[in-house]
């Protein structure tokens, strides 16, 4: 994780996938050092050039992680503590939960 923000009384650690060779954005949520869940943009690669044509991970983040940034806070504020993703594909976005796709998506 690269970045550290708070959100009321929740930590947010936030960062790309470590060595990816596609793009996963985390986001790890806690109180008081309790881990509460995560959060995942995942965006695949056939919908990668809707984000930038060259394909660069960090530009990406820097364009979009404040829309990111209002999803997570949505999750807080609703009380969401559920593991998800906001997958992005070619034809456009959903939600889902992490665990149903533990084999694709995961923190280490």
């Amino acid at each position: 994780m690269q970045k550290t923000w708070s959100y009321k009384n929740y930590e947010i650690k936030e960062g790309l996938k470590p060595g990816s060779s596609q793009f996963r954005y985390f986001f790890a949520v806690s109180e008081s050092g309790e881990k509460k869940c995560n959060y995942c943009v995942w965006i695949v690669d056939e919908a990668m050039s809707r984000f930038d044509s060259s394909k660069d991970f960090n530009s990406i983040v820097t364009s979009q992680i404040e829309t990111w940034h209002a999803w997570v806070k949505e999750k807080i504020d609703a009380a969401d503590f559920s593991n998800r993703a906001l997958k992005f594909e070619k034809t456009g976005k959903k939600e889902i939960d992490l665990p149903e796709m533990a084999e694709h998506v995961k923190m280490d």
